[in-house]
């Protein structure tokens, strides 16, 4: 179990339009210690309590809202949540990382789940 995880009660969002992507991201931080909570919209997140958050991974295309688009939302709202967008697309997002404040990682999916654990560990040190 990750210490950081055990000893801080920390709370990861995972947001995406796919249902079978929330329950394989939420399996594997549950397992690793952290508290998930899910959700299948950008606006859904945003009307739940974001502050309380501590690391957001949010699919970037998504209907409604995207990713970045909620992203951007969150830093204009003065929340400036550690965040790893994930994507089928990452050449198409590269673009990204320059331009846009507490973001973590852009990750292809799927997912390696090592390597979005480092980027999580790393999100954590950012927002402590």
């Amino acid at each position: 179990m990750n210490r950081y995880a055990e000893m801080h009660n920390t709370i990861i969002a995972i947001v995406d339009d796919d249902n079978a992507v929330r329950t394989a991201l939420k399996s594997l931080l549950r397992s690793s210690g952290y508290k998930v909570q899910t959700y299948c919209s950008a606006l859904e997140f945003l009307a739940s309590a974001p502050a309380e958050t501590h690391c957001l991974i949010s699919d970037i295309q998504m209907p409604g809202m995207s990713g970045v688009e909620m992203h951007k939302q969150l830093v204009a709202m003065g929340l400036c949540i550690p965040t790893i967008l994930i994507t089928g697309y990452p050449e198409a997002a590269a673009h990204l990382a320059a331009d846009t404040p507490s973001l973590v990682a852009i990750l292809p999916k799927p997912c390696q789940a090592d390597r979005l654990l480092s980027c999580i560990e790393t999100a954590l040190l950012q927002r402590h």
